[in-house]
């Protein structure tokens, strides 16, 4: 039901090819589209790209520029096509001031102009950070008053941002890295991770596809054990 993607590579793509980092985020602007168009054609009913964390900040100021007006281009570029889809855009994070005002703004009109959309949720993570929206929940949580001794899992999960949003099933992490990097930290407890080898900007819908595949082919248990079969001893 819900797929979520670390786009991975992107620079290490670009260096493979004695091209500067910059390069690489071009190049995968491609990528993206391909995924969410095989996402989805594939059923997926919440899609979730992570496209700039908090910590990205502290990359070289030219290569956040850049990225900056790269996003603004896309988002422009590709709003009818999105619309036109049945697509839902959603942004979650968005919440340095650091971030442009008009990329900001280009977030609230594309969010604006498909939330009435019924197909698949897109939800890029943009300038996110898991911790920070579990802190931010728990200052919600304090804010309203609720009693200590009243705060379930289900509640808190109420204050975070999107609370609608499902758990994530799946997490897809291109070019073979194995980390969780701040993501999503409250909805990914219990998903099944895949980490491809391919790079980012080379990664996809066949690649998408077979991480589906194996997927399906997990055994979910969530902490428990698998029903005993006729005759299983174990």
């Amino acid at each position: 039901r819900h797929v979520a993607c670390v786009m991975d590579g992107n620079g290490r793509w670009a260096q493979r090819r004695s091209l500067p980092r910059t390069a690489g985020h071009q190049a995968a602007e491609t990528t993206v589209i391909d995924i969410i168009e095989a996402a989805r054609a594939s059923g997926v009913e919440w899609l979730s790209l992570y496209a700039f964390s908090t910590e990205n900040w502290n990359r070289p100021d030219p290569e956040v520029e850049f990225l900056m007006r790269l996003v603004r281009r896309v988002v422009r570029k590709h709003a009818p096509s999105l619309l036109a889809r049945g697509i839902r855009c959603r942004f979650l994070g968005v919440a340095d001031p650091r971030v442009p005002r008009g990329l900001a703004r280009d977030f609230d009109d594309l969010t604006t102009l498909t939330e009435e959309n019924r197909g698949m949720t897109l939800t890029v993570a943009f300038d996110h950070g898991g911790r920070r929206d579990i802190v931010q929940a728990a200052r919600s949580l304090i804010l309203s008053g609720t009693p200590a001794d009243d705060v379930t899992e289900r509640l808190f999960a109420e204050h975070l941002p999107f609370p609608d949003t499902p758990d994530v099933d799946l997490v897809i992490r291109t070019s073979g890295e194995q980390r969780i990097s701040n993501f999503m930290l409250w909805q990914v407890a219990y998903a099944e991770w895949v980490f491809p080898e391919a790079l980012w900007p080379d990664f996809r819908a066949a690649d998408f596809l077979a991480c589906l595949h194996t997927y399906r082919c997990r055994d979910r248990r969530f902490g428990g054990v698998p029903p005993r079969t006729n005759g299983d001893r174990s």
